[in-house]
């Protein structure tokens, strides 16, 4: 019995042994390439997945591809977008090489849009799409950095040059505003107002522009929208993404300053007892200093046929170029969607974030005694002092104000910032019956900002009498939104009908306190122990609330695939503004043509694609802070006998009918494809009317008892015109070789139609310690924000001044002005616009070429016109500080023939002698890349190995005399970044980069 047991035993087992091996023996590798069968090239990033498995992969650059299958019966399924699908039962190949055909009808990639997404080819409205590969083109901190120069009628501007975690300000289609922001609204993955992702997190990007793109956000699309869409994983097995780069950087340029011998010579002509001192120190060289960026970031993504994951993670750190600045920041992105039944998915996204920012003072708004910034105070600072004195104190200014040396500020001063940043969204999508579904999104954001500063009392003028100074700031900002719409799609006679209808509900709140203290015992503490300071400074606190109620909805026709309408209306509610006008409704509306779908098109060889765009809507602006509407008291100080209180005051008028701010915006566009679309081209013409600008109205009489006499009124008009061009051309396409050209033209100017009473508005935005107050203004039938001050027209030679000049002192070597009234001397009535910021155009233009392995990328971006007012170059040129060489042609009695005046201590006057065109081109970047050939290294698992190196703003062309002509100053916060354009004072330096990278792919 036990040997027939022992039989059975064995026989089972050899049985389980041949039927493993025989398991094993049917699994196979597969390989092969996918082509184009257009072009016969190969097709990168196509998806296979074996039929009812998990397993799957894709291919790489050239096409090419490797898989295992579990036997011969297995069937490939490929899939690429624009492409037909294609099933192919393996059987008893090895090798298998698939064309795909190109399908007509989905050539057009899929275009998101508010609350959907829909092709290209039905797109009424103006929307330019970004390529994922171009915002990853060289390491930024934020994918809106990458933006610039790639879409038509987008300005992107950093706010301080090339300072580590410096905001920037991206604008669509100009200033639509004069006292709210103009910036554009940013929605990631559905959840508007977030912050932008890193650029290698990004799936697509879509700029919103006309309003019938935008009128779906209602209140808050005047200024364009930024849809972005992050990554999500795809049936298959894991794939694994690493990207690394890492970047030497330095100043682009420097200013060419007097040296200690110079700089001694021309304060001995200002005041003849004027002491060199022993030094020849270069501030700038010693302030400046290599920066690097290391970049990494790490990605896992893939899933099965109900269930798709995608998770990365990234560090960025960036040694700015000038000493003790930095920035730090550890990332994580993940999307998790989920199919629970034919009818039921849901999803989940989750983004976090933490960023270190170790900041040096610049662009300081005063630069007066114990104040100022590293950078203006490394331009005017003595030459001829050291960094220390004989006593080994840190030096201070020998002449003009008394500041603290640059290098001691900059290694001195302490200003870090810790922010956290994180948000969570989640939602389900219901198919109730065919063709109507039903979604719902839940977000959650919230942003914690610790900022401490410390100045210590080794800075003799900054903080040496106070013993030190430390201030805190907490900023807690939090955000919900949720959102629920249903969606209706379904054939209706010769056409297809979408309608959209939904509710959103939004509330942000945010909350500040801050504190500080003086008299410090010891450097040592910094901010971290402000209760060992001797004398606590003022404390603050504050906290504001808005909420957003919306109704929403959206109809779409496309009638015989020629005819396409859409209608879009959304009504929003918001807390801000006062209770006659809490709610506004924002309707929009636009038609387009597919002319090349006509019969007397339809089979034409030239004419691919022509598209006719027409739209007019109306959007708003959120325009006011929370609150402004409403009459305000300020709280002050009061004595009552010999004991101070605590009182209250009135402060600001109220304004029950306060409302929204409304563009009103028509456009037109044109779509054309040549030879299959070879070349592509999109025309765009605009006009927006922007009514009911809120300014400040300051006709109240002062006995009305409020502090702040200013209310704020509906009362402006602005228009914006102009005019886009987006040009693609493939120029050459063989399967070795691949050249395409992407061209980008913009075109806007802006205009203010309407002041309260038609009267000017002056405006300030110089450094305090200029003692100046008014130095632009808005004037009707003038662009925002024009310099306004005296004409330069050379120097005073003394005898009979030119016709229609006079100067000041009227003496010899003296500057000379346009006397505008022809009085004979120069007063305020003689000043005049002497300048406009706005830019004419500005363009980008990129090449891109493919070599069989090896790919170059050349992207130039530039803009003409607008001006700069150089608040340095006023400076320098003051007497009171070092100056730039330009000094050394300064007029004297044997040397007339200049248009420098003289060496002199004078008042720092607005005038064009400092007004200089911002023109430039710039070679934005440089990329060569190379591909590993797939055969070397699919033997190590790998997939994909791509190495390069590039250059960023490795040249530019500019007449501006500047460090960089890319200037900003004085233009953070909503008003100032409108009217504040074109100012340089104490820029951070923009930076040039060499960057090497490598990209792996599992």
């Amino acid at each position: 019995m036990s040997n027939k047991t022992n039989l059975v035993k064995g026989y089972l087992l050899l049985f389980l042994v041949f039927m493993s091996a025989l398991g094993y023996a049917q699994e196979k590798n597969v390989t092969g390439k996918v082509l184009s069968q257009d072009d016969n090239m190969g097709l990168p990033g196509v998806n296979i997945l074996v039929k009812g498995t998990s397993i799957g992969g894709s291919t790489d650059m050239d096409g090419s591809y490797s898989i295992t299958v579990p036997g011969n019966d297995a069937v490939l399924i490929f899939s690429y977008l624009g492409f037909f699908p294609q099933e192919i039962t393996v059987g008893s190949k090895s090798t298998i090489d698939v064309v795909l055909a190109a399908d007509s009808n989905e050539l057009d990639e899929i275009v998101v849009v508010g609350y959907g997404a829909v092709k290209k080819s039905d797109i009424t409205g103006s929307v330019s799409s970004v390529k994922a590969e171009e915002l990853t083109a060289f390491p930024v901190l934020s994918a809106g950095q990458a933006l610039q120069g790639r879409a038509a009628g987008v300005v992107v501007q950093s706010n301080n040059g090339g300072e580590p975690g410096a905001p920037i300000s991206i604008k669509i289609r100009g200033n639509t505003s004069i006292s709210a922001s103009s910036a554009a609204l940013v929605v990631v993955d559905g959840f508007v107002g977030a912050t932008m992702p890193q650029s290698a997190d990004i799936k697509s990007m879509e700029v919103l522009k006309d309003a019938s793109a935008t009128a779906i956000y209602g209140s808050r699309g005047a200024n364009g929208v930024i849809l972005v869409t992050t990554k999500k994983g795809r049936a298959g097995k894991m794939s694994i993404e690493l990207n690394t780069s890492y970047s030497v950087q330095s100043v682009s340029n420097q200013l060419d300053l007097l040296d200690a011998n110079q700089f001694a010579a021309y304060q001995t002509a200002i005041n003849p007892s004027y002491v060199q001192g022993s030094a020849n120190t270069d501030w700038q060289d010693l302030i400046y200093t290599g920066g690097a960026v290391s970049d990494t970031q790490l990605a896992f993504s893939g899933g099965t046929e109900d269930i798709d994951y995608y998770v990365s993670g990234n560090y960025f750190n960036q040694e700015g170029v000038v000493i003790n600045s930095g920035y730090e920041r550890f990332s994580f992105l993940s999307n998790l969607n989920a199919k629970i039944s034919d009818k039921f998915k849901v999803g989940f996204n989750a983004v976090g974030s933490r960023n270190t920012k170790d900041g040096v003072s610049t662009q300081a708004n005063t630069g007066g005694r114990g104040s100022g910034d590293v950078i203006s105070i490394a331009y005017r600072f003595a030459p001829d002092l050291g960094v220390t004195d004989a006593n080994g104190n840190y030096t201070f200014n020998s002449v003009g104000d008394d500041v603290d040396n640059p290098y001691a500020i900059a290694k001195e001063s302490i200003d870090e910032t810790v922010t956290d940043n994180y948000r969570a969204n989640f939602y389900a999508d219901y198919q109730i019956i065919e063709g109507l579904s039903f979604k719902t999104t839940f977000g959650f954001s919230t942003l914690n900002r610790t900022r401490g500063t410390f100045k210590p009392s080794t800075l003799i003028t900054t903080a040496g009498a106070q013993g030190g100074i430390a201030t805190i700031e907490n900023t807690k900002m939090s955000d919900i939104l949720s959102e629920n719409y249903l969606t209706y799609n379904r054939e209706l006679g010769k056409g297809n009908l979408t309608a959209l209808l939904g509710y959103s509900y939004q509330k942000i709140k945010n909350e500040r306190n801050g504190a500080g203290a003086q008299g410090f015992i010891t450097n040592s503490v910094s901010y971290r122990n402000l209760g060992q300071g001797a004398v606590p400074l003022t404390p603050s606190s504050s906290l504001s609330e808005t909420e957003i109620m919306s109704f929403f909805g959206r109809l779409n026709y496309d009638y015989n695939d020629k005819y396409l309408f859409t209608f879009t209306a959304r009504q929003d509610g918001s807390s801000n503004f006062a209770k006659n006008e809490k709610y506004a409704f924002f309707p929009s509306g636009a038609f387009g043509w597919k002319i090349s779908n006509e019969d007397f098109l339809r089979d034409n060889n030239t004419v691919s694609n022509l598209k006719l765009r027409l739209s007019y809507g109306v959007t708003g602006n959120p325009s006011i802070a929370p609150y402004q509407s409403l009459a305000s008291f300020e709280d002050i100080y009061a004595v009552v006998g010999d004991e101070t209180v605590g009182a209250v005051v009135p402060n600001q008028l109220s304004n029950p009918d306060l409302k929204w701010e409304s563009s009103y915006q028509s456009n037109i566009g044109v779509d054309l494809g040549l030879f299959d679309s070879r070349i592509a081209i999109s025309l765009d013409y605009y006009n927006i009317d922007t009514k009911d600008v809120i300014l400040g109205d300051t006709s109240a009489p002062e006995y009305v008892g409020f502090l702040n006499s200013t209310a704020l009124k509906n009362v402006g008009e602005i228009n914006n015109k102009g005019f886009e061009i987006t040009l693609t051309t493939r120029n050459f396409v063989k399967e070795d070789f691949t050249w395409t050209t992407d061209f980008n033209f913009s075109r806007n100017r802006n205009t203010v139609q309407k002041l309260i009473g038609g009267e000017d508005i002056f405006l300030d935005s110089a450094p305090g310690h200029f003692l100046q107050d008014e130095t632009h203004i808005l004037r009707e039938g003038e662009a925002v924000g024009q310099f306004f001050g005296y004409e330069y027209r050379g120097v005073n030679q003394g005898g009979t001044l030119p016709e229609g000049t006079a100067s000041f002192n009227n003496v010899p070597g003296e500057e000379l002005f346009t006397d505008i009234n022809d009085d004979g001397v120069i007063t305020t009535d003689d000043r005049k616009i002497i300048g406009d910021p706005n830019q004419d155009w500005t363009f980008g233009f990129n090449n891109s070429f493919r070599y069989k392995d090896f790919d170059l990328g050349v992207f130039f971006q530039g803009a003409v016109g607008g001006d700069i007012f150089s608040y340095t170059f006023l400076e320098l040129a003051s007497g009171g500080s070092n100056a730039t060489t330009e000094a050394l042609n300064a007029w004297t009695p044997t040397n007339t023939n200049t248009n420098v005046p003289s060496a002199a201590v004078r008042g720092k006057r607005i005038s064009s002698r400092f007004v200089y065109d911002g023109t430039y081109v710039r070679l934005k970047n440089l990329v060569l890349g190379y591909n590993l050939d797939a055969s070397l290294i699919e033997k190590m698992g790998i997939q994909n190995l791509r190495l390069a190196i590039s250059a960023q703003n490795l040249w530019t062309i500019t007449d501006y005399p500047g460090t960089d002509p890319e200037a900003s100053y004085q233009s953070s916060g909503a008003q100032n970044s409108n009217v504040n354009n074109g100012f340089e004072y104490g820029n951070y330096p923009n930076i040039k980069s060499v960057t090497f990278s490598l990209n792996f792919k599992f």
